[in-house]
């Protein structure tokens, strides 16, 4: 059978992109995923149905890709890096902060020759994916496929409520709705939990609408590349089972995400001439940009022991408020988040108590760089699909990445002298105080231990032709292409100044109306 619409990656992007092109009955569309699918919420595990279970995002879970990648040049340990490999993909594993980026963000890309892209034009995309009951006006929707809420204080945990009480103290702002486009400091953070559900795209978008006769989801089918006549996309091979099989498509779209949709792309034959020569891959179209101008939020966590009698564990998800400020000398508009959170996760590797896993509980605060100044690089280690890309993320590469993580972490170590924290914790585990003697000092232990907060964009960047680095057009067509187009996050110029997920449920919402 050959499909109207091939979409490769059952994510955010995916899930809703699927959802909405087969609104039209005349277009029949399959949707690809590596990972498995649970078509009801009766049927999906509580690891990634319930807001407050994180096992799902565990290096060991079945829905978690679990890729490794290296911060910085110093790292002596390999950073994780979780994606989700299941219908819903990493909405289906994340902490539901449903932020969404700044005006800036997108018109920094229209400025770069994506006027599609403006607020004023995605603004309307971000109204139609939402219903949000707290807060209404021209900024926010009333009847989309996401609920977004916000926890009430009531509900907030001791260290939420401390960190809150410090933040005001130190002269930042208070905020409720974080998603109005002048909105900056401290306050709740919108989520897409419900009742305590992660409602990730496959519950919101894909799942009310599979009675569609000309919608087909294929779980545990890996793609494998896209085949191509010329410059004209024709399929792709997938790998289900032990079998490997060809679909045919009047569109191929990939989905798959900031490293799994330029991997593909890489292994299709589609990127740096001399990269794929190197390993043997046939050059169907030499375009540099693939895999380059990785982009993600750097964060580091300030560690803390509570203090005993200190209830973290509970049936609350662990993230849901912050700080979004902007940094010292900025001329970036909250370029950074602070937030709190408190965990209790399996100790992988202990001994069973009670035919139980001991429990590790702990709390931290983390200082997240918004907007950083360096890029990364995403590279095949292999031309074999199964083996995972290199991932280089070349964090605090610069002064200025460095200066305003240093000053994060200073100003964290302020807010905990406030007599709010005094109840609940015992003494500060990380950075120790040699860390903080000096700038070298503190720069060395954050080099070592900064992660990721698992928003890789940007790697299959959009923008004119006339822009060398740039992969697909501002519709996500692949430049000297046809038929082929990217729409996640990859195609990002630089990742938003927020939590990721719901600019990828926008670009496809953005999209769908451009597919033929």
């Amino acid at each position: 059978m050959k499909y109207d619409v091939i979409i490769i990656g059952g994510g955010s992007s995916g899930c809703t992109l699927a959802a909405r092109l087969s609104g039209d009955p005349a277009r029949s569309v399959l949707l690809l995923e590596a990972g498995p699918d649970y078509p009801d919420l009766s049927q999906t595990p509580d690891e990634l149905k319930l807001a407050y279970r994180q096992s799902a995002s565990d290096a060991a879970s079945p829905y978690n890709w679990s890729y490794t990648g290296q911060g910085t040049a110093h790292q002596t340990q390999p950073m994780r890096v979780d994606r989700g490999k299941v219908i819903g993909g990493s909405g289906a594993i994340n902490a539901q902060v449903f932020l969404r980026g700044l005006p800036e963000d997108y018109d920094a890309w229209a400025a770069q020759g994506n006027d599609e892209w403006s607020f004023l034009n995605v603004l309307p995309f971000f109204r139609q994916l939402e219903t949000d009951p707290d807060v209404r006006g021209d900024f926010h929707g009333s009847a989309g496929p996401i609920p977004v809420r916000r926890l009430d204080r009531s509900e907030w945990q001791p260290l939420s409520r401390a960190f809150h009480q410090a933040v005001l103290a130190a002269g930042f702002p208070d905020v409720f709705d974080m998603n109005h486009p002048d909105a900056t400091g401290v306050g709740p953070l919108p989520m897409n939990n419900p009742e305590n559900i992660r409602m990730s795209t496959a519950l919101a978008y894909l799942n009310p609408n599979r009675h569609r006769l000309n919608l087909n989801v294929k779980a545990n089918a890996m793609t494998q590349r896209v085949l191509f006549e010329g410059n004209r996309a024709i399929g792709v091979e997938v790998a289900s089972g032990s079998e490997t099989f060809t679909v045919e498509g009047r569109e191929i779209v990939l989905c798959a995400g900031g490293i799994a949709s330029p991997q593909l792309l890489l292994l299709s034959g589609i990127g740096p001439a001399q990269h794929l020569s190197e390993l043997g891959i046939a050059v169907v179209a030499d375009l540099p940009g693939v895999g380059q101008n990785l982009r993600d939020h750097p964060l580091v966590y300030i560690e803390l022991e509570a203090k005993p009698g200190v209830t973290l564990a509970d049936k609350a998800p662990r993230i849901y408020t912050g700080l979004r400020y902007t940094a010292t000398g900025s001329h970036s508009r909250n370029d950074m988040l602070i937030f709190p959170t408190a965990y209790a996760s399996a100790a992988v590797g202990d001994p069973l108590r009670d035919g139980r896993p001991p429990l590790l509980e702990g709390m931290s605060l983390a200082c997240t760089l918004e907007l950083a100044d360096s890029a990364g690089q995403l590279t095949l280690m292999s031309a074999d699909a199964s083996i995972p890309p290199r991932l280089q993320y070349r964090y605090l590469e610069t002064d200025w990445d460095r200066a305003r993580m240093r000053e994060a972490i200073r100003l964290c170590l302020s807010f905990l002298e406030h007599p709010s924290f005094a109840p609940l914790v015992a003494k500060r585990l990380a950075p120790a105080d040699s860390a903080l003697a000096s700038d070298d000092a503190l720069d060395a232990w954050m080099c070592q231990n900064v992660a990721t907060n698992q928003h890789t964009s940007g790697t299959c960047k959009m923008g004119p032709s006339t822009d060398a680095m740039a992969v697909v057009d501002q519709y996500g067509r692949v430049h000297g292409m046809e038929a082929l187009r990217v729409l996640d996050l990859s195609i990002c110029p630089n990742v938003v100044r927020a939590n990721t997920n719901a600019t990828a449920i926008m670009i496809a919402e953005r999209a769908a109306g451009w597919l033929p």
